[in-house]
């Protein structure tokens, strides 16, 4: 990742954050669902809820309030170790305000439920600005490969826990969370090719990356 940039609402930005010392902090499909609860839960700068109950609801998330929104989640992928999100800041320190909500909200559930102390993250996240829809569209494609580089899964659509299905059109439209056609104009067959054709060239890459520079 690059360094830090300032954050400018109205513009997209690529968002990283790690565990500390690289620690596995998504274990079991409940963690995901939790990380995934907070996502959504936390981009209202108002929620008409609290979060616990929230978390009850069967059916959620809430409808969008763009209105009320900090930040719209345009692209997501959770891995073992770390999370990747690209993020459109809506309001003034919105991504800051996102980011440090569902990094606490997690780490709380995290430690209480591994009877754990410490802190879990390995600091602040890291941000890149998004400069263009052609390095948007890419940067969505890097996410969503990521489960399948690391070798987690053969497909993209085979790993539960990023937007990649949602990108396809797949599972109920009241649960999908992503403001991607606000940002993004392609078919869900095209994303699925431009995606998947670079499954073997990602896995190439990934077994050489120890001798690149970046």
């Amino acid at each position: 990742m690059k360094r830090p940039c300032p954050l400018v609402s109205g513009h997209l930005y690529h968002v990283f954050n790690k565990s500390i010392a690289g620690y596995e902090i998504f274990t079991t499909a409940g963690e995901y669902g939790r990380m995934i609860d907070a996502i959504t839960y936390y981009r209202q700068t108002d929620p008409r809820e609290k979060f616990s109950r929230f978390v009850q609801r069967k059916h959620r998330p809430p409808r969008r309030s763009v209105e009320k929104e900090g930040v719209a989640v345009v692209a997501y992928c959770l891995m073992p170790t770390h999370i990747h999100l690209v993020l459109a800041q809506r309001a003034e320190d919105g991504i800051s305000l996102f980011m440090n909500n569902i990094a606490n909200s997690y780490a709380r559930y995290f430690n209480t439920a591994h009877s754990r102390r410490g802190p879990l993250w390995e600091g602040r996240f890291k941000n890149v600005r998004v400069e263009t829809d052609e390095q948007l569209l890419h940067l969505t494609r890097y996410l969503h490969l990521n489960p399948v580089t690391a070798g987690l899964v053969e497909r993209p659509q085979d790993w539960e826990y990023s937007s990649y299905r949602e990108y396809l059109g797949q599972g109920a439209s009241e649960t999908h969370i992503c403001a991607k056609d606000e940002y993004l104009e392609i078919l869900p067959a095209q994303y699925r090719r431009f995606t998947e054709e670079r499954i073997d060239d990602q896995r190439k890459l990934a077994r050489i990356k120890h001798l690149l520079y970046e």
